[in-house]
């Protein structure tokens, strides 16, 4: 699986100027990997450029070996006629059923399967989404704040289940998290706070990429997010 943003320039209609220029990015094998920064720098922007959902002014996404790219995002509104059961019945492809049911128990959305969505809280519409994307037929999932709204320990806990159940595929988790990408992550790409300069380019840090967060991780820890930290603080 490869994803290679090539030259990527992209302006809004009514900015200054632009906020990408000559982009480079590329991910060339499997994993859960990071998009971290402030708000307005850039990474929902990036994200559904690399999913088709904006276009660049110059520049291209080519994608390879793989075949179908998903994009969620926190603010999905979700249909309030059906109950969480019969939705994620009617997305579920033929032949997921084990994977509907192990996600629903382990993600704790088991007691709210009769419920419809106007009565669920925002961390429990969160985990429903999420869950309607995994057990779909993916390469390639961007996952933009999709567990905004959860709780902490949730959130790890969902994090290790996401990896431990989908080794072979791709993850490109937005999140304003620095200890939870650090921990999870295979690699951590960092956008600089806007400025005057577009971007072209992105730190890159690696992660921790753990399958389980104990707690007791190493030293290294503190420091990753500190680097991460002042990456993000930097301005174009």
């Amino acid at each position: 699986m490869k994803i290679i943003c090539q030259d990527l320039s992209f302006s809004y209609p009514d900015s200054d100027h632009p906020l990408f220029s000559h982009m480079k990015l590329s991910i060339t094998e499997p994993g859960f990997f990071s998009f971290f920064g402030f708000s307005g720098s850039g990474k929902s922007t990036l994200a559904r450029i690399m999913a088709g959902l904006l276009q660049p002014d110059s520049g291209q996404v080519i994608k390879k070996d793989f075949s179908n790219g998903l994009f969620s995002y926190n603010t999905e509104r979700l249909p309030a006629w059906v109950t969480v059961e019969e939705h994620l019945k009617s997305v579920l492809p033929k032949g997921n059923d084990k994977l509907l049911e192990y996600l629903v128990t382990d993600f704790g959305v088991m007691p709210i399967m009769e419920h419809k969505f106007p009565k669920l809280s925002m961390g429990q519409k969160n985990r429903v989404n999420l869950i309607r994307y995994l057990v779909q037929d993916f390469d390639l999932l961007i996952a933009d704040e999709v567990m905004a709204n959860v709780d902490e320990p949730s959130r790890k806990k969902i994090l290790s289940i996401i990896k431990k159940t989908f080794p072979d595929r791709t993850f490109i988790y937005i999140s304003h998290n620095a200890h939870e990408v650090v921990l999870f992550s295979k690699a951590i790409f960092v956008f600089p706070q806007a400025g005057q300069t577009a971007i072209s380019g992105l730190t890159v840090i690696d992660g921790l990429d753990l399958e389980t967060a104990t707690g007791r991780e190493d030293e290294n820890l503190q420091g990753k997010v500190l680097d991460i930290l002042r990456a993000s603080s930097r301005s174009t």
